[in-house]
């Protein structure tokens, strides 16, 4: 946070989708920071209210309103100099079955904060997407990727006046929806863990982490930036065994249900034609926007980079974590530390 100061001395910053648990987790750091104003906008009036009632805080500012929706976008950003655009529609089956419904999120709204933000002189944005838009199979990950474009083509043509930037992150452990709330909520209720394919591995990142990134991204960007932290991966099998373990709860049993709508076997943070122009910065890559594409004729005629020959970086191919590794993670979150005294009184061996 030391970097950030100077820049956030006397300044707003809107979050978007700031009810959420990234929301939580960024707001934890920007209370210490010497920003002015934290404006909250989301359209969920009862999760603004518990919040603000949590909080107790004159610096922190709820504001309803709906991303796709240009004007109350345009009216909340008067005033506002740094936005983190987190409000989209994250889960794969409810954008397999509605598409154009993460269309208007993901990919409409992303267009209406930036040019909103644009409007505003807003100084800087950075826009959080996903793994699931690199090589994308389902309707969230294309709508992410195309939120992806949207930030790259505005951040071409308006430069330094407003720098737009990206993160590309995935599975953040115990965030809201996924799937560690729900192994624990199967052990309170003395369920079967279900496990889509126990061969299936994602990356696994902490919410804090996640806050890195962004504060990162925050701070070095350039316009058009894409950043991505390197993090490790575990298949779904070891992560159900690891949850059971933690809550000494090894009697439970696992039920393959099989791959949902949309899911892929892994996922990639950095395609195999990125890497061919990343930036390795130590913890994090930098993907920077394609300066030819700065003029677009240009862009038609100018050779392509070589492509990488060391592949893609994917859940696949990072480091690969065993069961004794996820719960040292596991065991280093709030939300685990919280849980456990809660469903070891709850269990039936207790």
């Amino acid at each position: 946070m030391l970097e950030t100061q100077d820049m956030f001395a006397n300044a707003t910053m809107m979050i978007t989708g700031g009810t959420g648990s990234f929301g939580h987790a960024v707001l934890k750091r920007l209370l210490d920071s010497p920003l002015a104003e934290i404006r909250i906008f989301s359209r969920d009036e009862k999760k603004q209210d518990d919040m603000r009632k949590l909080l107790a805080n004159d610096r922190v500012k709820f504001v309803i309103g709906d991303v796709r929706d240009r004007d109350s976008v345009g009216e909340a950003m008067r005033g506002v100099h740094f936005v983190f655009h987190a409000a989209a529609l994250k889960q794969v089956p409810s954008c397999e079955f509605y598409p154009m419904e993460a269309i208007r999120t993901n990919v409409l709204g992303t267009e209406n904060v930036i040019q909103a933000a644009i409007n505003a002189g807003t100084r800087r944005v950075v826009v959080l997407s996903t793994d699931k838009a690199v090589y994308p199979i389902n309707a969230m990950g294309m709508s992410k990727a195309l939120a992806e474009k949207v930030m790259t083509a505005r951040a071409r043509s308006v430069g330094h006046d407003t720098v737009l930037c990206a993160t590309r992150y995935g599975n953040v452990m115990a965030s809201r929806g996924s799937v560690i709330p729900l192994f624990i909520d199967q052990l309170r209720s003395n369920r079967p863990l279900t496990v889509t394919d126990p061969s299936m591995t994602r990356f696994m990142m902490s919410l804090e982490e996640s806050v890195d990134l962004v504060l990162h991204a925050f701070t070095h960007a350039e316009p058009g930036d894409i950043f991505v932290q390197k993090s490790p991966a575990a298949t779904m099998d070891d992560l159900a065994v690891a949850v059971r373990e933690i809550f000494g709860r090894n009697d439970a049993a696992l039920k393959i249900i099989g791959t949902r709508h949309g899911e892929k076997l892994y996922e990639t943070l950095v395609a195999r034609e990125e890497m061919a122009k990343a930036i390795d910065q130590g913890r994090y890559f930098r993907i920077p926007v394609d300066d030819r594409s700065l003029n677009y004729d240009a862009y038609f005629v100018a050779g392509e980079a070589r492509i990488s020959e060391s592949g893609d970086y994917t859940s696949h191919n990072t480091r690969r974590l065993d069961v004794a590794g996820i719960k040292q993670m596991l065991l280093s979150l709030d939300y685990i530390q919280q849980e456990l005294p809660l469903l070891r009184r709850a269990s039936p061996a207790t």
